[in-house]
């Protein structure tokens, strides 16, 4: 054997034993990713994902493979990633420019990395998933350069599965260290317990638990860790998801029943740093195909802050638990064809009576600007149907394209008194009332910041049984939006259909101020409401007011109300 045969072979032999090693989980991480290359900073425009090992073992790439779920590439050649060193995974057409960053590997089929977030996933030959992360542009930590032209990069590569809190956007200002240490290396201690997020049903024997962050698979594949209440107590078995490993699906003794609450508790169960399980408790439920006016549309944004973006709340005020993966979002066509189709979840995600959801294209800039008390229930689509700054048309579907509920919002539903709209939310007052009576809505409180994504109505007031057949409420009512008796209501409740209304407001001199209604045809029970200004759309002053009503019908039948309401103002 010649001495270039006897090292060809052992070269050989190196490679086949280090495409032989059998890595464990986190040997070899994905620690930067650059899924929006436009507008180029200074880096190539075209994705990327490096890979980082971490671990004291050399690896040959070849048949390793990359996915974020529906795409797979496969590494198709010998690559050796010694300890501590890095590589640039790419497309074969953006190889030869990454090239001058690093080592790089171009791969035919790289799966395209998506703007808004993902799921990528690293695994062995073997088909062991060594890493995954689910990113989304609230990783960026910076909502100027998740529009594009720099990566994200992990802070600290020891801490793989610590999830979003470490990681932000790239310092380089090239927009991103491929090939290299990342810009924002540091030390992030993880302290973080993880929490029991929410359950879902695959079956009625079957359900998921969600954690907010990576669980360790052998704690959480423990059936004893997991008690659900009306007797069912322990699952017969439990086994943990790859590739986030953030899942665990529980077997059930007997079956779910329609309807009916259930409520999970897990204990000691711990993440991959070692942090135990804090918030330990979700409801549990089978869902099923929500109904007109189960879901109903509480809260719209149409007309954000400059650079803003929409948003729209909605409601489940039936006493059913249904799938958000089974409702969509639509506007219309002048036609009434219904148009831009939209899903509210990708995946499984139970919505249970009483909860409240809001959709949105920027989850971070609604958390930056308004109130979100329900962080988990504000969601990020790809897209929204659009919603006009002056008037437009908001429909939930179900799965069937039945309409739920359907609203057509008009901009001068506002307070009149508010000059500048933008950035405020318009709020339903009541979810019995029909969503289309413009008195059911009303400007979200200046002092709920004017909005209340994801919780209660700062103008919310569930319609009352009614005394009488004209009352007025509240008796003194201040006009000036800070979300405490803004309006003044006039409530009525009537024997029969038929009737109508005429009503006019009078000043403490008897000279009329304001008329209301005009020949307005009634339901059994509604409302008027008054938001203490005149015809001409001003401010009427402090004082007394008395409103008239005058209830009659097409057979001469006719009836005069008085009431007496104090317009107020802070001083």
């Amino acid at each position: 054997m010649t001495k270039n045969s006897f090292s060809l072979s052992v070269l050989l032999l190196a490679f086949h034993f280090l495409g032989a090693q059998t890595p464990s989980r986190y040997d070899i991480i994905i620690d930067e990713i650059f899924p929006d290359p436009s507008p180029s900073i200074g880096l190539p425009n075209a994705e990327f994902i490096e890979l980082k090992n971490v671990s004291q073992t050399s690896y040959n790439l070849r048949n390793w493979q990359i996915s974020h779920g529906t795409s797979t590439a496969t590494i198709k050649k010998d690559v050796i990633l010694q300890p501590d060193s890095f590589v640039i995974i790419c497309s074969a057409s953006a190889a030869i420019e990454y090239k001058n960053f690093g080592s790089s590997i171009g791969i035919p089929g790289f799966p395209s990395l998506n703007n808004n977030g993902n799921v990528i996933f690293l695994k062995s030959p073997s088909g062991l998933t060594v890493h995954a992360i689910a990113y989304n542009k609230s990783w960026y930590h910076n909502d100027i350069k998740s529009a594009g032209g720099w990566s994200i990069e992990m802070i600290d590569t020891k801490n793989p599965c610590a999830g979003s809190d470490n990681w932000k956007a790239s310092i380089d200002a090239r927009g991103g260290t491929p090939g290299q240490k990342n810009s924002v290396d540091g030390i992030y201690k993880d302290n973080r317990s993880p929490n029991l997020s929410r359950t879902y049903t695959i079956n009625d024997t079957t359900i998921v638990a969600v954690f907010d962050k990576t669980v360790d698979s052998s704690s959480a594949s423990q059936a004893s860790n997991y008690d659900i209440d009306n007797g069912f107590g322990n699952p017969i078995s439990v086994r943990t998801s790859a590739p986030l490993f953030n899942e665990a699906v529980l077997n059930l003794s007997s079956k779910l029943q329609a309807s009916t609450l259930y409520h999970l508790n897990v204990t000691g169960i711990t993440d991959c740093s070692g942090n135990i399980i804090k918030s330990n408790t979700a409801k549990v439920g089978l869902p099923v195909l929500a109904d007109t006016n189960d879901i109903v549309i509480n809260e719209i944004l149409f007309n954000p802050k400059t650079n803003g973006y929409d948003y729209v709340e909605f409601y489940n005020k039936s006493n059913k638990i249904t799938d958000m993966q089974q409702l969509y979002v639509a506007t219309r066509e002048v036609t009434g064809a219904l148009k831009s189709i939209v899903p509210l979840s990708p995946g499984p995600l139970l919505f249970f009576p009483g909860e409240y959801y809001v959709i949105t294209e920027n989850k971070l800039w609604v958390e930056q600007n308004y109130l979100v008390q329900n962080p988990d229930r504000l969601l990020q689509l790809g897209s929204l149907p659009s919603f006009p700054d002056d008037d437009g048309i908001v429909v939930v579907l179900n799965q069937g394209q039945t309409a739920l509920d359907e609203l057509h919002y008009e901009h001068n539903w506002q307070l009149a008194l508010i000059s500048n709209e933008e950035g405020i939310a318009l709020e339903r007052i009541d979810y019995n009332k029909p969503t289309q009576e413009p008195a059911n809505w009303a400007s979200a409180a200046s002092t709920a910041g004017f909005g209340t994504p994801t919780y209660q109505n700062s103008q919310f007031k569930i319609q009352e049984g009614l005394k009488g057949e004209i009352t007025v409420a509240p008796k003194i009512f201040s006009p000036d939006n800070d979300g405490y008796e803004d309006y003044c209501f006039i409530n009525y409740q009537l024997p029969n259909s038929g009737f109508l209304s005429n009503i006019t407001i009078y000043d403490a001199s008897g000279r009329p101020v304001r008329f209301l209604a005009n020949n307005s045809t009634l339901a059994l029970t509604g409302s008027f409401k008054w938001d203490g200004l005149d015809d001409q759309q001003q401010r009427l002053p402090v004082g007394v007011y008395i409103i008239i009503t005058q209830v009659f019908d097409l057979r001469g039948k006719t009836k005069q109300f008085k009431n007496v309401v104090t317009l107020a103002r802070r001083l």
